[in-house]
């Protein structure tokens, strides 16, 4: 082997140096879990754990903007992830919260922020460019808050996310007004910054045009090959490239990223995209946090402690000020309202970007970078301690109880997915014929009034994958659900049907139009909760009205037949195509009722 080394003008010791790799692994193991376990999550142990190793800790690792750019991709996959779970219906049906409460928050905290630097005497420019980039919260930080407290799909977790997608599509005209106010000097001519505009439009529409004509195609094909692994790379693919040709316009790669989520978020491939890119996703997260808190230079804060002390402070108490005034005035309780206060009171990964290029174009010098810089990161590091105090001063709302397990191994004939008035009536029938029934519900208060009764109830998010797999589905003879919240059922049936394709998915529907989005999810067999109900109670009146046996069936029929066309031509056509249809039938009802006069 040495000789072969050698013959190839290599020595024989030569390989990849893996010291960077282990010490990045080991601070990580190491610091992680004991933040954890001290109640300031994940987030602080990766930035404490960077500070330690990096350049101005025990600087045992040298260059930390080297591995920098290499975790930003970490963010970019992470929006990935977001925007595979934002249908465009649903970012349609967000609009009011992006750019109502988004646009507010945004431009109240730009405006105090800006005019804190005009007071200390500093101009517009160069107060616009520090307040704005301290306004672009961390969305690696508050998504991974959100996920570790399990709040993301609740409406307060919602509404966050809705005011991260309109910061984080703000870069973009803030990135044109930066070369806007650059000095004529150091500034791009007029033609330049057109052609910018063009180019940044340019890659927008590609990336749209791409999303919209070719994913779908390719990954159909590739699904064909069942190599699992080049599903993977496809994925990547996509999501790199995406944030790639973005980048080349000028425009945010991790917006790119977001936009290629968003076009797929409505494929078959969906649910397999983000199981593909989850592992990925959660190293270079974790890579990301780690080299920010290499990159806080010491010696900076040390030498201008002053000034960075100062815009830590005033930066983060005017953000926080101006997010609770919003809050309330939307009308959000006080308690929500100094959550997301404390939450969002940092500044972003994209103010480097910001500060980089406002560096670049002349309207900031490379010390005021550094100081800027230096702030966004103690913020980053000060966040997780904010709501660790949040947690210790603020009543917290009742805790789950002892005893309540979640599912693990379990395996039956039929899984329920929910156990209020709707799953018991389903349960018993199945239980009174023989079959075996697991059972998991989200609220931990039913789950204990249940267990008074003799049930076994499991607590689960049916929504997830992991809790569908733990509760024995992929061994189910038969899938129910019958939650009551309409997103969340649009939600399982699409993963149960993605994930279990074999496996009959029945489901509670609560109207007409949840009907048809369960059709259109793959639901085999689905039942508006108020339909039977309501025949019943229609049969009942006949009856007693002594309507004729004959025309009593007829009637129940027609009634029967007409909702079943209705429901067939607006799942395939849309509700505006079935309007005729209606129009029939209550000509039709109308005949029948002059029959039912003459009887």
């Amino acid at each position: 082997m040495s000789a072969i080394s050698e013959t190839a003008g290599v020595p024989a010791h030569a390989g990849v140096d893996l010291l960077p790799v282990l010490v990045l692994l080991g601070a990580a193991v190491l610091a992680v879990p004991l933040f954890k376990r001290l109640g300031l999550g994940s987030v602080t142990g990766y930035l404490a754990a960077g500070i330690v190793i990096g350049p101005y800790g025990f600087g045992i690792i040298a260059d930390p903007a080297s591995i920098l750019h290499i975790a930003e991709l970490g963010v970019v996959l992470f929006l990935f992830v977001i925007g595979l779970e934002m249908q465009p219906s649903r970012l349609w049906a967000m609009r009011g919260e992006i750019f109502g409460l988004g646009f507010a928050q945004v431009g109240i905290c730009s405006a105090l922020l800006t005019g804190f630097g005009m007071a200390l005497g500093f101009p517009f420019a160069q107060s616009f460019v520090a307040g704005t980039g301290f306004v672009l919260t961390s969305t690696a930080i508050v998504m991974q808050i959100l996920e570790e407290r399990h709040v993301r799909g609740l409406p307060r977790g919602r509404r966050t996310i809705a005011i991260l997608l309109l910061e984080d599509m703000a870069i973009v005209p803030l990135l044109a007004i930066v070369a806007l106010l650059a000095p004529q000097e150091t500034g791009m001519a007029a033609g330049g910054r057109i052609g910018a505009v063009g180019a940044g439009l340019a890659a927008l529409a590609a990336v749209v045009l791409a999303g919209r004509y070719l994913l779908n195609p390719v990954f159909r094909f590739l699904g064909k090959a069942h190599a699992r692994e080049v599903m993977a790379a496809a994925a990547l693919f996509v999501v790199l490239g995406s944030a790639y040709a973005m980048q080349l316009g000028g425009l945010s790669m991790a917006m790119g990223a977001f936009l290629a989520g968003v076009l797929l978020s409505e494929s078959a491939f969906r649910h397999q995209l983000e199981a593909d890119i989850e592992p990925f996703r959660g190293i270079l997260l974790g890579l990301f946090f780690l080299s920010v808190g290499m990159a806080l230079d010491l010696a900076v804060i040390a030498g201008n402690w002053n000034a960075v002390a100062l815009l830590v402070a005033a930066y983060m108490l005017l953000k926080m000020a101006a997010i609770y005034v919003v809050a309330r005035l939307f009308k959000l309780e006080n308690r929500e309202a100094i959550g997301r206060a404390v939450l969002m009171a940092q500044g972003g990964e994209f103010a480097f970007v910001l500060y980089a290029a406002a560096t670049e174009a002349g309207i900031i010098d490379a010390e005021a970078n550094a100081i800027l810089t230096s702030a966004i990161i103690a913020s980053m590091i000060l966040t997780p301690f904010l709501i660790y105090l949040y947690d210790l001063l603020m009543p917290k709302p009742a805790q789950p109880a002892a005893g309540i397990q979640p599912p693990g191994n379990l395996s039956a004939k039929v899984l329920l997915i929910g156990f209020g008035r709707f799953g018991q009536i389903v349960s018993q029938p199945l239980l009174a014929s023989g079959a075996t029934v697991s059972i998991i519900e989200a609220s931990t208060q039913a789950i204990l009034d249940l267990e008074a009764f003799g049930f076994k109830v499991y607590y689960g998010d049916g929504s997830r994958l992991d809790i569908l797999h733990a509760a024995g589905a992929q061994d189910a003879g038969l899938i129910v659900v019958a939650i009551d919240d309409r997103a969340s059922a649009t939600k399982i049936v699409e993963i149960a049907k993605s994930a279990f394709p074999a496996i009959p998915v029945l489901a509670r529907a609560y109207d007409r139009e949840h009907a048809i989005e369960l059709a259109h999810a793959g639901v085999d067999w689905q039942v508006r909760e108020t339909f039977e109900s309501a025949l019943a109670l229609a049969d009942k009146a006949l009856d007693l009205l002594q309507v004729e046996a004959s025309v009593h069936q007829q009637l129940m029929s027609e009634v029967r037949q007409r909702d079943s066309d209705r429901f067939s031509i607006e799942r395939v056509h849309g509700l505006y195509s079935a309007r005729d249809l209606v129009r029939n039938n209550v000509t039709q009802g109308e005949h029948l009722g002059e029959h039912l006069g003459e009887h």
